[in-house]
């Protein structure tokens, strides 16, 4: 168990969960995010509230970050924000956007530096995002799936980002129905990334924590509990794309709470972050599935 930090979660959060959820609202289209301030003040109070040991990184894009750093300034957060920055201006932007976060100590920590890569990604596309990356912070690779067709290239690009000891990504969502893989390619995705030192990470799309079909659109949203499942039956060669499927939460709460301390945080060795928006909604449909205990 996680028993919060100073001014943070006043609710055990197990380790299964804990520091799960980053908050990728930034990552959505401009026209469709509340203001920077809002979104801010919206993820200070879920981090420092009761399920605050829920709350992962603060993902950013790089064009965004002087408006970040100015409305985080009037805000004064009581410790500084995890930070994740995405690189939508060019990798020579790095540099810059991180001497303004390490300039800016009490508000801002660099946690991760985020980027997308061609499929076809080799050793020396990788050695350059290191070169931008210093040490202590740990760089994610996001392999571009293709919207249609063979996946193949695909996957050996996400291993390709895993054996160079990057942290490949998979976006779960976005704009357009494209965006959300099948089951099938979720699966594939997961064990090409079972080689990668510090796990993968999923960007946008898990905004709830059972699989289900958005009634607004029609779209599969897929479930963070979904994938939590699937990864633990995944280290032990189970039915990965049946834990994905599965629409009775549960079941999916059942196998959860099966789950041994030492599976828990294998799971979490290789599943590190899910990009789900922010911490209150998750936080209120596992604490009504009984995962999170008051």
């Amino acid at each position: 168990m996680h028993e919060g930090e100073p001014g943070g979660s006043s609710t055990p959060i197990p380790a299964l969960f804990a520091h799960l959820v980053d908050d990728t609202t930034l990552l959505l289209p401009r026209r469709s995010v509340p203001p920077v301030s809002e979104v801010l003040a919206r993820y200070l109070s879920g981090r420092d509230g009761d399920y605050g040991g829920m709350a992962g990184q603060l993902v950013c894009p790089v064009s965004r970050l002087p408006e970040v750093v100015t409305e985080l300034v009037k805000l004064a957060p009581i410790r500084p924000v995890d930070l994740s920055l995405v690189v939508d201006t060019g990798l020579g932007a790095v540099p810059k956007a991180l001497s303004l976060v390490m300039s800016r100590e009490a508000l801002l920590t660099p946690c991760t530096v985020e980027t997308a890569a061609p499929a076809d990604v080799d050793s020396t596309w990788l050695e350059r995002v290191s070169e931008f990356v210093p040490d202590d912070v740990l760089p994610v690779v996001e392999p571009r799936r293709p919207l249609s067709g063979e996946t193949r290239q695909w996957l050996d690009a996400v291993r390709r980002v895993s054996e160079h000891g990057c942290t490949p990504k998979l976006r779960c969502g976005g704009p357009r129905a494209s965006d959300v893989p099948s089951v099938d390619e979720i699966a594939d995705f997961v064990a090409a990334a079972d080689g990668a030192p510090a796990g993968f990470t999923t960007s946008l799309g898990l905004p709830h924590a059972v699989r289900q079909v958005d009634e607004a659109t029609g779209r599969v949203e897929h479930g963070m509990l979904n994938l939590l499942v699937a990864v633990a039956r995944a280290l032990v060669n189970g039915d990965v794309r049946a834990a994905l499927g599965e629409t009775d939460a549960g079941a999916l709460v059942r196998e959860v709470a099966r789950l041994s301390e030492a599976a828990g945080g294998a799971v979490r060795g290789l599943l590190a972050r899910c990009g789900c928006g922010p911490t209150d909604q998750p936080a209120a449909e596992l604490a009504g599935l009984g995962l999170l205990k008051p």
